[in-house]
Parts: C-alpha cells; sequence; structure tokens
C-alpha cells in the first residue's frame, strides 16, 4: 500500500513564503500535502517534476464568475492559467439576493459593468434560489475544477432591500441601512466572504443607469463595517475612480478603521495626467503602518481593451454606417465593409455623440492601441502603435485601423490605463509594493472586450523570465500570487507549500510557458461568443490533492467546491 495518494517528485519547490526555491518531493495526502522533503515513499500516483517549479495554487480575488457558477463548472479562462481558487462577487454585482421581478434588472446590469450579454444570463441563470443563503446552498451542491468564494454584492443587496429606490440611488434610510445589515451579517454567517462594491462612473446598466452602489452614502458602507467587526469576520472590496485628481483613500481607510476587517481596492496607473496612485501608497502605507489591512489590487499588465468586429468594440461601432451594418452575420458584414465606397463613408462619419462622451473616445485612442501579435505582446513601444504607423505611411491612423481589422480575426489591444509612457514600468512599481496583491483579471466577464483573466501567467513569463530590466524574482511572484492573496481573503489553509494544507499546487514548465493570443470561443450559454486564452507550460494544476488539468488538458476530475468562509 502506497504511504502517499500523490508525490509530486523532483521540481524546484517555490512554497509561496517569499524563500529562496529548492529542490524537493511534495506529497499528498486525502486533499491535504502531507510532507515535503527529498526521498519520499513512492505515492498511488507520481508527477516527475524534474525540471520544473512547483507552486502553490494562485488565488485569484478579482472575477466574475457569478453566473457561470450556475451553468456551467470550468471556470475559463482563469483554470488554463493555474488559478485553483477564484472569488466572485466583486464591484458589488451578482445575482443575490434578487426576487423574481428584480431579475432583469441585476441582469442588466451585470450586461453594463462586465459585458456578459443579457442573453447568456437570462438563458443560463437557472434562479433557483431567491435569498443569499440560498445562492450558497445552490453552489455548495456544484463541483468545480477550482474552489469559489463569494462576496455578497451590494448592488444586488440594495435593490432587494430598497427595490426602485435603490436602483435608483436614493440615499438608504436609518431602516434600509438596518435592514440590508441583518442581512448581510447572515451572509457571513452563512459562508459569504465579504461584501463587494462599486462607487464608479464607469459602471453602469446596460440601459445607461449607473450602478446603484454609486453614490451609497458613508453611514451605509460604515453600517457594512460594523457588522463585520461585530462578527469578527470579513472582506470588504470596492473599486472607486482612484485615478481622478481629487480622489483620496478616504473611504477605503474609514471601512478598515472601522471595520478592523481586511479592506481592498483597484489601484492602477492612468496612461497620461497627474499620477496620483504615488499619493495613494503613501496614504496605504500610513494606514498599514496604523495597524490596519489595506491592499491594493493591480492588474500586472496594461488594463486592455480588444477590438474587433467580431467583439463588442471597435474604432467605428457607433458611427451611422456600422451601426446598420452591425446587425449582419460577420462574414456579411466584413463583405460590406470592404467596400471602398463603404470605407469612405465610415471614415468621414462623426461617432454617435451618446459614444462620444467615454466609449467613442477611449476606442480611439490609436496612441496606445497595437496590433496584439500571436504569441501577444503587451509591452510593445510607442513606435509600434497604430499612432506612430499611420503617421510613418502618411496616413490617418483610422484609416490604418480599418484596414487591420479586415483581416481574419482580427483584432486590436488597447491598453487604456497601466501604460505610463508607454511601458508597464508604472505597475512594477505598483506590483512591488508591500502593501499591494496582484488581480483584477475579471475572469468570466467582459466576454467581448478584456482578456486578462490570464495574468498570473502573465507575471511569471514576462515579469520573471522574459523581461529585460525590472525583472522579478520567481519566488516573489509565486509569493504574491499565492500566499498574499490568500492571506488577504482569510484563507489560512492555502497559499503555501507546507504539511497541513490543502494540496493545491501547480506544476510548470517555466521554460515552456507558452500565453497564447485571445481568441473568441463559442460556448457560453445559447452559443454566445467570448473571449479566452490559453497557455502551455501547466504540465499539473492540482486541486485538493486532485490534478484538473494535466499539460492543459482536463482530466474530468472536479474536485473545487464553494468555500464557506470561516470554515477554512
Amino acid at each position: 500500500m502506497s504511504a502517499y495518494d500523490l508525490v509530486i517528485r523532483g521540481g524546484l519547490i517555490v512554497d509561496g513564503s517569499g524563500g529562496e526555491p529548492f529542490l524537493g518531493d511534495v506529497a499528498v495526502r486525502e486533499g491535504r500535502i502531507a510532507a515535503v522533503g527529498q526521498g519520499l515513499d513512492k505515492g498511488a500516483q507520481e508527477i516527475d517534476a524534474t525540471g520544473k517549479v512547483v507552486t502553490p495554487g494562485f488565488v485569484d480575488v478579482h472575477t466574475h464568475y457569478d453566473g457561470h457558477v450556475t451553468w456551467e463548472q470550468r471556470l475559463k479562462p482563469s483554470s488554463f492559467h493555474g488559478i485553483t481558487t477564484a472569488v466572485i462577487g466583486n464591484c458589488g454585482v451578482g445575482f443575490a439576493p434578487c426576487r423574481p421581478g428584480e431579475r432583469d434588472t441585476l441582469i442588466r446590469l451585470m450586461e453594463g459593468v462586465e459585458d456578459i450579454p443579457f442573453p447568456v444570463l437570462a438563458t443560463g441563470l437557472p434562479w433557483t434560489w431567491e435569498t443569499y443563503p440560498e445562492y450558497l446552498d445552490f453552489l455548495a451542491s456544484r463541483t468545480f475544477d477550482m474552489d469559489v468564494a463569494c462576496y455578497v454584492p451590494h448592488a444586488a443587496l440594495r435593490v432587494y432591500v430598497m427595490g426602485e429606490r435603490g436602483a435608483n440611488r436614493e440615499q438608504a434610510t436609518a431602516e434600509d441601512i438596518a435592514e440590508m445589515r441583518a442581512l448581510f451579517g447572515e451572509a457571513l454567517d452563512k459562508g459569504a466572504i465579504g461584501i463587494g462594491t462599486s462607487r464608479t462612473l464607469f459602471h453602469r446598466s446596460s440601459d445607461g443607469k449607473p450602478i446603484p452602489t454609486l453614490e451609497a452614502g458613508e453611514a451605509e458602507l460604515l453600517g457594512f463595517a460594523d457588522e463585520m467587526r461585530q462578527r469578527g469576520k470579513g472582506v470588504f472590496q470596492i473599486v472607486e475612480d482612484m485615478q481622478l485628481p481629487e480622489t483620496t483613500l478616504h473611504n477605503v481607510i474609514s471601512i478598515a478603521e472601522r471595520s478592523q476587517r481586511p479592506v481592498t481596492f483597484t489601484i492602477g496607473t492612468p496612461n497620461d495626467g497627474p499620477q496620483v496612485w504615488r499619493r495613494h501608497l503613501g496614504d496605504l502605507e500610513a494606514a498599514n503602518d496604523r495597524g490596519l489591512t489595506v491592499r491594493g489590487q493591480v492588474l500586472p499588465r496594461g488594463v486592455g481593451m480588444m477590438l474587433g468586429h467580431q467583439l463588442t468594440l471597435n474604432p467605428f461601432y457607433s458611427t451611422p454606417t456600422y451601426t446598420a451594418l452591425a446587425p449582419l452575420p460577420l462574414p456579411e458584414r466584413l463583405v460590406e465593409l470592404r467596400k471602398p465606397a463603404v470605407k469612405a463613408t465610415i471614415l468621414s462619419e462623426s461617432l454617435d455623440p451618446d459614444a462620444a462622451s467615454m466609449l467613442g473616445r477611449m476606442v480611439r485612442q490609436f496612441g496606445t492601441m497595437f496590433e496584439l501579435g500571436n504569441p501577444p505582446n503587451y509591452e510593445q513601444p510607442p513606435e509600434n502603435s497604430i499612432a506612430a504607423r499611420a503617421a510613418h505611411e502618411g496616413r490617418s491612423p483610422e484609416d490604418l485601423a480599418y484596414d487591420l481589422l479586415l483581416q481574419p480575426d482580427a483584432m486590436l489591444y488597447l491598453a487604456m490605463a497601466n501604460f505610463t509612457d508607454g511601458n508597464l514600468d508604472s505597475v512594477g512599481e505598483l506590483m512591488r509594493h508591500r502593501d499591494v496583491v496582484p488581480g483584477l483579471g475579471d475572469g468570466g466577464a467582459h466576454c467581448g472586450t478584456i482578456c486578462d483573466g490570464s495574468y498570473s501567467t502573465y507575471m511569471l513569463m514576462h515579469w520573471v523570465r522574459d523581461r529585460g530590466d525590472g525583472r522579478v524574482s520567481l519566488a516573489d511572484a509565486v509569493r504574491w500570487l499565492s500566499h498574499d492573496t490568500a492571506t488577504l481573503m482569510g484563507l489560512d489553509d492555502r497559499g503555501l507549500i507546507a504539511p497541513g494544507l490543502r494540496a493545491d499546487i501547480n506544476v510548470i514548465d517555466l521554460d515552456a510557458l507558452y500565453l497564447h493570443a485571445p481568441e473568441v470561443t463559442h460556448d457560453l450559454p445559447g452559443g454566445m461568443p467570448r473571449l479566452v486564452q490559453r497557455a502551455e507550460g501547466y504540465a499539473a494544476t492540482i486541486v485538493h490533492g486532485t490534478p484538473v488539468y494535466r499539460d492543459g488538458q482536463p482530466t474530468g476530475d472536479l474536485p473545487g467546491r464553494l468555500i464557506r468562509a470561516g470554515a477554512a
């Protein structure tokens, strides 16, 4: 009889602590790490990790699989990239609690904020719940290729308690706050990991209405903080427009002080204008030096939008002629777009005024727009931009972009943020900060616009292996992706390779690690499209001691479960 269920033998162990990697074996028994050392006894199953690195599974603290977990079991694309734990319910959007008459409201909110099409959600969501505990019970009956932890989405809770008043962003009364707080407390006791909210103008329902939580008052936010402090549990996640010159960490720090619980918020660098993130880092340090737990979340590459005719947006999507062609099937639309007269007309047209205020301007930021390539290059020099190439060719950037997008499956990559001075140096500075963790990949969301759920693979490839100046150590990158994110979420049973902890493990051929360009698949409910991004080089991804992927292929096993926070 074998001493262990599984032994990963002879790999370079990067244990998540930040310490020096070392050669050795990792033994697993009953879903837990049983031993770490050299020459361990034989396992019933063995993985030869010679020449490979062995890491803890990665914890993704910012995903949007709130709908996906109700209809599918493989949480793509995150599970392609070594993620073994995902946190959903971010940014205040989700599907519980929810009364039957409010379902369309929450669907349109998710459609607008996270670009998950209405037909996908209307077809896929089974709606076997109303309350948040019922939603958790439903998820607890399901299995996945990773573990899932859930924030209570503030917007859903607000609409549930306040109805139209909540959806219309009216200020909550004392009675409203008391009821929301009671329901939040019940959710925490049933296993919610905390609460997620949003106060950014960018988050709007697909009908154009701002997110219900945009103007939620301080009393409402601090009511949740009081509930967390009283129960001694929960994490508070918040996204605000931190890039604006006048913004401060006032709300973030007030919530952390009041709750005495971890608070995490979105941080990044604007491409131009005041670099207020440096001021925020100073305030962040001061807050943590006072004993609070506040963590910024940064995406380890440019905050990128994918543009193309098969996607949600392109530089011409709101011109009158393109709008008229948009309903055509893609092959027929491309036939029309290739006609010189159609091109000339579209290039002469102005953007729709409603779109020009935000998205219309964004999708024509040609100075930070690139052909991404395959393999994709997310840190290209400014001379590779559409604007620079067009100037070199003596044509307008609109003209060049139009021609490039006529190629089969063509996509352009727009670095909307995190690309200060045309590079990722500022992102590197943020990543290295002691009070910042990686995140914001938005796995499951932005089906036709963003494909950043691969950030863990990108960090290992670009920042550890390939970048010239400013590379980070393998030990640091793994610690950030596993131990630091797990600790933030209070998941102390994972994030390290150490005896007694959960056997969530990656075996990675770092030299062979390869990130493919984003591609469109049609595997959402109703055959709807989504962007996914695959990787090579993951020899094995193991969840609770069971391999769920071997050499990039699913094994068929689904050991992932709902995490009832507090039970870890």
